[in-house]
């Protein structure tokens, strides 16, 4: 409706259109659903009718792998494992979403598959949206399967071109069980001898080409797809009606929920102050700048000044900074000096949004919030709270803020339920579109 209703060139609503300019409107809408809907029930049936790759996993290898999880399950969680590990038991192929908040232990589920695949004999591809979320699950997905005796390898722009070409030979020959990458997988150099499994992760951060290619897997491969946007169980049952669910909501046990504060630029002293009893206490601090879309020089100008003024207030302090400018090497070098503790604060821009899982970070500062949406914020602010200690989210803006503005660090102060803020975040935007690229 929201497509077709403003037609006409007055862009008057549905209601006030005239008889024939209505009829007109409600066929196209009629015949826009239609299409959508058949294209549904078209997946939906081929992918019942076709003979996937039936993988049974071992009870008794599941349990070991269970043991080492060094958290308890929730019982969301828990019933997310055993849906996907049914799925791979059909013989038709399994195509489930895990949809849950961040931190909520969707990685997890993806390690379950992915060891009773590969302990069947079939190679697994694990696609990410970014290299920096690619290599992070590399290095934890390494760790994770120490214990068991299977290859793992990555395909990123990290690699060198030689060391690419001999990932893509070893996939080929069958000597990988686990490839983890980006969209780079999805090209056509890219072969596997025994693919049975597809995992990809953070699923709404793809364009929609990639999807488009993302989408073509889904009628004859076990796809699991996990997504960090917490939607609504009804409202996901919607956006999803053409492939199964698993919704986690529930936070794991022993961590403490974030508590965020509202604080003017004007006033950055007090968290400077705070910021300073966080790091005497041990902890590591996040500081995130709005990328300027106008201007990325305007993006550059505003980090380099942030950098410049944190510098001077910590200057016992080591500081490094992340940006989409840097080379990969640089940037990859800043972030290792975070994750080991060497640095103390980490000054970037949203390109850490998602995947950066440092559980030593226990204050995210987000300068010129009134710039994000409200995902945004809730998947920044997601990056603390990952350890033990109690973690703090602060939001800094200026004071002249409009009502849109106002209204979402009055949501993200007020609760920490992504799915609440994923509702609130509809209302204020809307939807996309269902069937184009917007």
């Amino acid at each position: 409706i929201s497509r077709y209703g403003g037609a006409d060139p007055d862009n008057a609503p549905l209601h006030e259109l005239g008889g024939k300019q209505w009829q007109t409107t409600r066929r196209k809408i009629r015949d826009n659903l239609h299409d959508t809907a058949a294209e549904l029930l078209a997946l939906y049936a081929k992918r019942e009718a076709t003979a996937g790759i039936t993988i049974a996993h071992d009870p008794a290898a599941q349990a070991a792998l269970a043991a080492e999880f060094p958290f308890a399950t929730t019982p969301d969680q828990q019933t997310a494992i055993d849906a996907v590990l049914a799925d791979l038991a059909r013989p038709q192929p399994m195509d489930r979403i895990i949809c849950g908040d961040v931190g909520f232990g969707k990685t997890e589920v993806a390690v379950r598959a992915i060891h009773a695949a590969a302990s069947a004999g079939y190679q697994v591809a694990l696609i990410a949206p970014t290299t920096l979320l690619a290599e992070q699950h590399y290095h934890n997905l390494q760790d994770r399967f120490a214990n068991h005796p299977l290859t793992i390898d990555s395909l990123s722009r990290f690699k060198s071109a030689a060391d690419a070409k001999r990932a893509i030979e070893r996939l080929k020959a069958g000597g990988t069980d686990l490839i983890i990458g980006t969209h780079r997988l999805l090209q056509k150099d890219i072969q596997f001898k025994n693919l049975g499994l597809v995992i990809i992760d953070e699923e709404q951060r793809f364009g929609v080409r990639h999807k488009e290619k993302l989408k073509s897997l889904r009628s004859d491969t076990n796809l699991l797809t996990l997504t960090a946007t917490p939607i609504p169980r009804t409202l996901a049952m919607t956006l999803y009606g053409d492939l199964d669910i698993s919704v986690i909501d529930e936070l794991p046990p022993g961590r403490k929920p974030i508590e965020t504060y509202h604080q003017s630029e004007s006033e950055m002293y007090r968290v400077y102050q705070f910021l300073e009893r966080q790091l005497e206490e041990g902890r590591q601090a996040y500081v995130v700048f709005p990328m300027i879309e106008e201007s990325e020089e305007e993006s550059m100008r505003t980090l380099d000044e942030g950098f410049r003024r944190y510098s001077e207030h910590f200057a016992h302090r080591k500081i490094v900074r992340v940006h989409g400018k840097m080379k990969p090497d640089e940037k990859d070098e800043a972030m290792r000096s975070f994750v080991s503790g060497e640095a103390q604060i980490l000054l970037a821009t949203t390109v850490i949004e998602v995947g950066v899982n440092v559980p030593n970070a226990s204050v995210m500062v987000i300068e010129g919030a009134n710039r994000f949406g409200l995902s945004q914020l809730h998947q920044l602010r997601g990056r603390v709270g990952r350890g033990a200690s109690q973690s703090y989210c602060i939001l800094v803006t200026g004071k002249d803020l409009g009502e849109d503005a106002k209204r979402r660090i009055a949501i993200m102060v007020e609760t920490n339920d992504g799915f609440v803020i994923a509702e609130e975040d509809m209302r204020l935007r809307g939807f996309g579109e269902i069937d184009g690229t917007r």
